[in-house]
C-alpha cells in the first residue's frame, strides 16, 4: 500500500470531534428542556364545570347573562305584540342607502383577545382604572375586552393614543 491510500487521525482530531459532539448533544438538551417548558405553559388547565365558568367571568357580562335567567328569552320576544292583520310596507332599498350613508360608521377599541378569564379580568380592571369604561363578550372561545362606547374613527384613533400611553395595545374594530 501506498501512504497516499492511509488516512491517519491525530489525537486533536480526535478530541476536537469529541467536543462537538458533546457540545450538540449538550445544546439538543437544553432546546428539549424550553420545549417542554414552553408546551407545559401553553396546556390548557383542567376543565371546570359550568359554575366555574360563571363564576370566572367578568362582571358586566355576568350582568348582561341575568337577562336569560328566569323568564327566560321568550318572554323578551313576545313584548311587543304585532298587529298581523296590518299589511306590511316592503322596505326600500334605496332608503336602507340613504340611512346607511347619512349614519357615519361606529368604530370601537380591542383591549385584549384571550381564553384566559384571569387575564381578561386583568386588562378590564386596569383600563377602568384608567378611566375607560370596557365590556367583554365570550366569541369563538376568547373573552374580548372592548371598549364599552362606540364613536367615529377618528375619536376612535385619539383614545388609542391615550390607551397605549396607559400601556395597552389596542386596535379598532367597526362596532356591530
Amino acid at each position: 500500500m501506498n501512504q497516499r491510500d492511509q488516512i491517519s487521525i491525530g489525537s486533536q482530531s480526535i478530541l476536537w470531534v469529541a467536543g462537538v459532539g458533546v457540545g450538540l448533544l449538550t445544546l439538543a438538551f437544553v432546546l428539549g428542556v424550553q420545549v417542554g417548558k414552553q408546551s407545559a405553559a401553553l396546556r390548557k388547565p383542567v376543565q371546570k364545570g359550568v359554575e366555574d365558568e360563571l363564576k370566572d367571568l367578568p362582571e358586566p357580562l355576568l350582568d348582561q347573562l341575568k337577562v336569560f335567567e328566569g323568564d327566560g328569552p321568550d318572554k323578551l320576544v313576545h313584548a311587543q305584540k304585532v298587529d298581523a292583520s296590518a299589511p306590511k310596507e316592503a322596505p326600500r332599498p334605496e332608503a336602507k342607502a340613504e340611512e346607511k350613508a347619512a349614519e357615519p360608521e361606529r368604530w370601537t377599541l380591542q383591549l385584549v383577545a384571550t381564553a384566559d378569564a384571569a387575564e381578561a379580568k386583568r386588562v378590564a380592571d386596569k383600563a377602568k382604572a384608567a378611566g375607560f369604561a370596557t365590556s367583554t363578550l365570550k366569541e369563538k372561545g376568547q373573552l374580548k375586552v372592548r371598549l364599552a362606547k362606540a364613536a367615529d374613527r377618528a375619536t376612535m384613533d385619539k383614545t388609542a393614543e391615550k390607551l397605549k400611553k396607559a400601556g395597552f395595545k389596542p386596535f379598532a374594530l367597526k362596532a356591530e
